[in-house]
């Protein structure tokens, strides 16, 4: 065979073999792809801190009734961590007043009332009953400072999915008009403590 014809087979071979090579391969990996499709993000989930006003066990608040200023000391004798919806939960809280205008007037509670307000992941649940303490005296409790009420409300089981309770209390006061009166006016101060949950 002469020189020439055998360079030329041996070329068409060559092709061909690379012909075959390529075929084989199939589609290239960026065939189809939408140069114009972009990676769709996806949302994280939102983390929401719970308050909790008794994380160091104890809170103090200052309330204003009419011419009295409360002074409330709000504490706990159960570990924040052992705070769980089956656990009884105990409240304990003390008030004291003082007068802006001090001649002498005695001030009282008459009434304290504090409701609880319970939440879970997708919102209210259902509450405990209300906690109630009418005074028996007609006056009500002399709390005026140095002397001070104090009071332990124990919260009962509420529902298991529950993550936080709010408590919101009120305090009905009776005032003196005049320390030897026996008119006296009726002051009401409120309150709220948010408290967590444990899991």
């Amino acid at each position: 065979m002469p020189s020439t014809t055998r360079a030329r087979v041996t070329a068409l071979a060559c092709a061909a073999a690379l012909t075959l090579g390529l075929s084989a391969c199939g589609q290239a990996p960026w065939a189809g792809l939408d140069s114009s499709a972009s990676a769709t993000p996806t949302s994280k989930p939102t983390i929401t801190a719970i308050t909790n006003d008794l994380s160091t066990g104890s809170a103090q608040r200052t309330l204003t009734a009419g011419d009295a200023t409360l002074t409330v000391n709000y504490s706990s004798t159960l570990n924040m961590g052992e705070w769980t919806a089956g656990a009884n939960k105990p409240v304990s809280f003390a008030l004291s007043a003082a007068l802006g205008t001090d001649d002498g007037q005695g001030v009282y509670l008459a009434k304290v009332t504090v409701n609880t307000a319970v939440t879970g992941p997708t919102g209210p649940l259902d509450p405990p009953e209300p906690f109630v303490d009418q005074s028996a005296v007609p006056t009500g409790y002399f709390m005026k400072a140095p002397w001070s009420y104090g009071q332990t409300y124990v919260m009962s089981a509420v529902d298991p999915s529950a993550t936080s309770v709010t408590l919101s209390f009120t305090y009905e006061l009776l005032i003196q008009t005049t320390p030897t009166s026996a008119a006296y006016s009726k002051q009401t101060a409120s309150d709220q403590l948010t408290i967590a949950i444990a899991p």
